[in-house]
């Protein structure tokens, strides 16, 4: 399976999980310049923008690097500026390997 294929169905099981857990997703594969939001839910009057991240042999959160942070919050900011929202956000990771962990607003 190819890794964009394999990228797709971790989002999959990602919006899945998160839909359980009483997100509604707003969108999906938000671009910017800066890069791309895998996932864009809210919840409790917060967004979440969300790195969808999975792999089998080595540990996939490794891959959200500071730089990669950066970039996530500023296509966040994008897309709050270009939708008029003044809410709350945080950046979110979730990882999908042999189950599913979801990490609340990460940091550097």
């Amino acid at each position: 399976m190819n890794t964009r294929k394999i990228g797709n169905t971790a989002e999959e099981k990602a919006c899945e999980y998160l839909k359980n857990k009483g997100y509604k997703i707003v969108e999906r594969n938000f671009y910017t310049k800066f890069g791309e939001i895998d996932i864009i839910a809210f919840k409790d009057g917060v967004f979440h923008f969300i790195e969808v991240k999975s792999g089998k042999t080595f540990e996939p959160v490794f891959n959200i690097t500071p730089v990669k942070l950066k970039r996530i919050i500023r296509s966040a900011e994008i897309y709050l500026k270009q939708n008029r929202i003044d809410s709350a956000f945080c950046i979110d990771a979730v990882i999908v390997k042999d189950g599913i962990d979801h990490l609340v607003n990460l940091t550097f």
